[in-house]
């Protein structure tokens, strides 16, 4: 199996990264991932602490392989942080911004820390608070993200990043992703939409349908984004969600005084409890171009290695033949 000193440093067998979803249960997602060789990941957002303590039991019960658990600033919970540190998961991922307060404490816990950046003023920050990887995060990407596309951004942050390993992320969907990402100086590649549209991942068929039949120009990002999803509450960004064309985003982009926070956030949130979140915000990033099926996250894994390793083979065998 390909193998980057990656792969090392987390005890993984593929280098390859599932991103977090937020406030969705991904446990079986993450377990897939983890017995396929992978990082397993899973989010915290919306989650009480009772409720994310019972799904890492689960996953820790599901798989004894090296799993991430992730925190961010919209909003920040510092009781789940707390949780999170005495269940001392072999590694921490955050997004968002960089806190060198927060990393100490996962270092001081025995976790890795894995920083997601969106610029290169970022990963300095990052870099500088002693991250243990850096995953640099094209504006291509689902959920919350920058502007700076993936092929820029990678480069610029393997040119600084020294020994720390670089992951490249956004718009990474397949084999050529990955090959790319590696070319790029990345050590590894983190993969979201694309594990979005797996069996395992627990979020409505629908939503699985609309990632399948979607072009990359369907992937949009949201605009005034903070009048319906929770705020930041701790400095960092900026960085607005990307996701599939609703009739909610379309409002927010054309008449956004029309949309009204206090009525439309619960419904929102109400819309997530009862699994429609996909009516309003379907996170999803422009790979959805590139993806035609729904299947299993082991077998996604296997097909970005091999289809790596065969990407790279043929880029070789064309620099030779030339």
């Amino acid at each position: 199996m390909l193998r980057t000193p990656l792969c090392e440093l987390l005890r993984i067998d593929a280098p390859i990264l599932c991103a977090p979803f937020g406030p969705w249960d991904q446990v079986e997602l993450a377990a897939a991932v983890c017995e396929a060789g992978g990082l397993g990941a899973l989010g915290t957002a919306a989650g009480s602490v009772p409720e994310l303590e019972a799904q890492w039991r689960t996953l820790r019960e599901r798989t004894a392989k090296p799993f991430a658990i992730n925190h961010q600033i919209r909003p920040f919970d510092e009781e789940a942080f707390e949780a999170t540190l005495r269940f001392a998961p072999p590694a921490i991922s955050f997004h968002m911004a960089v806190f060198p307060e927060l990393i100490e404490r996962a270092h001081a816990a025995g976790s890795l820390w894995i920083q997601q950046v969106i610029d290169r003023r970022q990963a300095e920050r990052a870099l500088d608070a002693g991250a243990d990887v850096i995953v640099a995060q094209g504006g291509e990407a689902g959920g919350h993200g920058g502007w700076v596309s993936t092929l820029v951004l990678v480069p610029a942050v393997v040119d600084i990043a020294g020994d720390t390993p670089v992951v490249a992320a956004g718009g990474i969907a397949d084999g050529r992703g990955l090959a790319a990402a590696l070319a790029l100086g990345a050590q590894g590649a983190l993969v979201g939409t694309r594990f979005m549209a797996s069996e395992e991942m627990s979020v409505n068929a629908a939503w699985k349908r609309r990632i399948v039949e979607a072009d990359a120009v369907d992937a949009v990002k949201v605009p005034h984004s903070e009048r319906v999803l929770p705020p930041y509450n701790r400095p960092g960004g900026p960085a607005d969600p990307r996701a599939l064309r609703t009739p909610l985003i379309d409002r927010l982009g054309e008449a956004p005084e029309s949309v009204d926070p206090a009525a439309v956030g619960p419904e929102l949130l109400a819309a997530l409890r009862e699994d429609r979140a996909h009516e309003y915000l379907p996170f999803a990033g422009q790979s959805v171009g590139l993806i035609h099926d729904v299947k299993p996250a082991a077998e996604i894994v296997r097909e970005l290695v091999e289809g790596a390793e065969a990407a790279l083979a043929r880029a070789l065998s064309s620099r030779a033949a030339s």
